[in-house]
């Protein structure tokens, strides 16, 4: 196959299951009433877009309906993605302060110091897990030094993230039954971790540092500072959103690269194109591809009536292969411009790790380029996924590399 077919081919396995689902949800209308789980569905491009632009009328709290735990709502404090205005715009606005585009920015050097210290480890081997190795350590490690999180814990950070991202309690549709035993099994992790977190906090009020949690402890907006256990709050978000994302995108950058092959061969020839790839891996396969939403307010979509405190589910995955939208939406197309997928959000709560992720991302896949005139997945009988009812990606990846 040659560089220009390999844009036209489509993604197939092993990610198929998914695109089967996202298709059917389609075919079954824009917005549709799930009654066995007694959820709205919402799947086009437009509707998606609607509900994460309207958080007065699609509210991202959802205390009312959900069970409640108590070391989860300890962590909810400082974590706005669960908040809506004017709240949320406050906590957005005090972190903003602290991690901004220029503190991203540079990290560019530390990131390509940390992935080169992590290839290095497997520089005499022909074969390799390219998760263990890499994709999961490296946004670690970069949120760990980012915290000032001494480097003899980074290994708790991993721990947790396995944790808490696992899924191991869920099966592929999770009832709210299957939400609350979830939530107690890990609640030992929750507690262990918010206890840490707070403690480093504390030690940073009294020990400043150049680190993010001094940034944090000093950022103030009209007289307003952020407590210690909102800064916990929005530890565990960061956790999500600059680790989970990056673990995930690699993971799945390399399988729908591997999917087309020439792909890896066009993206050498044209390095500037990488930016491009990364966006329509994301579009393609978002590492959580659903968001909940409850209806704050009476509203009508798609022809049907949503009664309040309703549970909406806008699903990203669907709408980013919105065929109304995208041209060949099932295709991987490396080229594709504009690519206005919905992965990183919409609206107010746009993600807040997304430069971050990216960052990583291009990183990582272009020293992979680099070191590498060959990377394949020799089997994907030796690959391992994650529960997508918690997030699309692999576990291993075990890949074989050529070297120049």
């Amino acid at each position: 196959m040659t560089s220009s077919e390999s844009t036209e081919a489509h993604l197939d396995l092993p990610f198929a299951t998914l695109t089967d689902r996202w298709r059917s949800l389609r075919e079954t209308g824009p917005v549709r009433f799930d009654e066995a789980q007694g959820v709205w569905h919402v799947v086009d491009y437009q509707g998606v877009a609607a509900v994460l632009a309207d958080p007065a009328t699609y509210s991202s709290d959802m205390t009312p309906i959900a069970p409640s735990q108590e070391d989860f709502d300890a962590f909810k404090q400082g974590n706005f993605v669960g908040m809506d205005p004017p709240e949320h715009r406050k906590f957005r606005t005090l972190v903003s302060q602290a991690f901004t585009p220029r503190v991203v920015h540079g990290l560019e050097p530390r990131i390509e110091a940390v992935c080169r210290r992590l290839l290095d480890t497997v520089a005499g081997r022909d074969r390799f897990d390219v998760v263990g190795t890499l994709a999961h350590p490296l946004p670690i490690i970069v949120i760990a030094e980012l915290l000032g999180i001494p480097p003899d814990d980074h290994p708790l950070f991993q721990e947790w993230a396995a944790t808490l991202f696992g899924g191991d309690q869920l099966g592929d549709a999770p009832d709210a039954a299957d939400l609350e035993r979830a939530l107690e099994a890990i609640a030992p992790t929750v507690r262990e971790m918010n206890s840490y977190v707070l403690d480093h906090i504390r030690h940073r009020r009294a020990h400043p540092a150049d680190d993010l949690i001094s940034k944090l402890i000093a950022a103030e907006v009209d007289g307003v500072r952020l407590e210690d256990q909102e800064m916990v709050g929005f530890v565990a978000l960061l956790l999500v959103a600059g680790h989970v994302t990056t673990t995930a995108l690699l993971g799945n950058a390399l399988v729908a690269f591997d999917q087309q092959p020439g792909t890896l061969t066009a993206l050498r020839a044209e390095p500037d194109r990488l930016p491009d790839a990364v966006e329509e891996v994301l579009r393609l396969l978002p590492p959580f591809p659903e968001l909940g939403r409850r209806i704050a307010r009476p509203v009508v979509l798609g022809g049907h009536e949503l009664p309040v405190n309703s549970l909406v589910m806008a699903h990203l995955g669907a709408a980013n292969r919105d065929p109304s939208r995208f041209t060949a939406p099932d295709t991987l197309d490396i080229r594709r411009a504009p690519n206005n997928h919905l992965t990183f959000g919409h609206g107010i709560h746009f993600c807040f790790g997304a430069p971050l992720a990216r960052l990583e991302a291009r990183i990582a896949l272009r020293m992979l380029l680099d070191d590498y005139r060959d990377l394949a997945i020799p089997s994907y009988a030796d690959v391992t996924y994650q529960n997508p009812a918690v997030i699309v990606g692999v576990r291993q990846l075990p890949v074989e590399v050529k070297r120049p």
